[in-house]
């Protein structure tokens, strides 16, 4: 005859010995309710209260041989039904807890008062913070958060040294391209320039520096070594390619960066990109540069 279908919410093969705790209750032969004023009920009355904050995780009923299979697929279901009402409430459920009923299909003892019985798997209040390894069931990571987008500053309002303002438009595509940039990658700061034979930064160069700055800031992971070049003339005698690498360090150093995660260096005339002596201004203007070799940057 066809079994009916078992109710499952948890799947429970066995628990751990060193984990696994059980208690087990017995009944009359035919029978799925507990005479209330009996020992059996009394002593599991204790048992509950001493359990109150322990979890039950499984309850599985069987039967003996006595009967009908379909007679006794019922009455082991019955068994279980009734120990759960008797449960739920003095004690701790699982969410996800499952329930079985064997009937007479298990193996049977010889003594078939054993037979009838009620199997009720928990875990203890002590080892609550096991539950899920006593189970078996392996935590599924947390997902990474998503990272959020970039967004880079497009206008800053700067003091002039008379006191005036102005907002300047940034170069976004240079931030994001410094930003992307993977370690080795030199980029050229471009219109970044000097005052003649100084390190001193002209004052249309200023937003050159604030675009860097902000780089910095939104890729705290960035690491830099600015590079410093000059033009015109064979070597570099008064290292001036050097002090102006510095002063660029210097300033991201005043607006909050760690020196960690900057380096400088004078390159001099030993990197041109168009050889010297230069053609003209425009050539000269080129070899006269900054660049920003990427360390690191994840």
């Amino acid at each position: 005859m066809k079994r009916p279908v078992l109710f499952i919410i948890f799947l429970l093969l066995a628990l751990p010995a060193v984990a696994q705790k059980q208690y087990t209750l017995y009944f009359d032969s035919n029978k799925y309710e507990i005479d209330p004023a009996s020992d059996q009920m009394r002593i599991f009355k204790a048992w509950m209260s001493a359990n109150n904050e322990s979890k039950v995780v499984a309850i599985d009923g069987y039967t003996d041989e006595d009967g009908s299979t379909q007679f006794n697929d019922t009455l082991a279901q019955n068994r279980v039904d009734y120990v759960y009402n008797l449960i739920k409430g003095n004690i701790k459920i699982r969410d996800d807890f499952k329930t079985r009923s064997f009937g007479e299909l298990h193996k049977q003892e010889a003594d078939k008062s054993k037979n009838r019985r009620v199997d009720i798997f928990y875990i203890r209040k002590d080892q609550l913070h096991l539950e899920n390894e006593i189970l078996g069931i392996k935590e599924e990571p947390a997902p990474e958060p998503e990272p959020k987008p970039i967004v880079y500053t497009e206008k800053i309002v700067l003091r002039n040294p008379n006191g005036t303002m102005d907002e300047i438009v940034l170069d976004t595509v240079f931030m994001k391209k410094v930003g992307t940039a993977k370690p080795g990658e030199h980029l050229a700061i471009k219109n970044l320039n000097f005052y003649e034979n100084t390190f001193a930064i002209t004052q249309e160069s200023r937003p050159r520096l604030f675009e860097l700055l902000e780089v910095m800031r939104l890729h705290p992971k960035l690491k830099i070594k600015l590079q410093g070049h000059i033009c015109c003339m064979e070597g570099d005698p008064r290292d001036l390619s050097t002090k102006r690498a510095k002063a660029i360090f210097m300033f991201l150093q005043q607006y909050g960066i760690p020196k960690s995660r900057l380096s400088f260096e004078g390159l001099g005339t030993s990197q041109p990109i168009y050889p010297l002596p230069e053609n003209n201004e425009e050539e000269r203007a080129a070899n006269r540069r900054v660049e920003i070799l990427v360390v690191e940057n994840e």
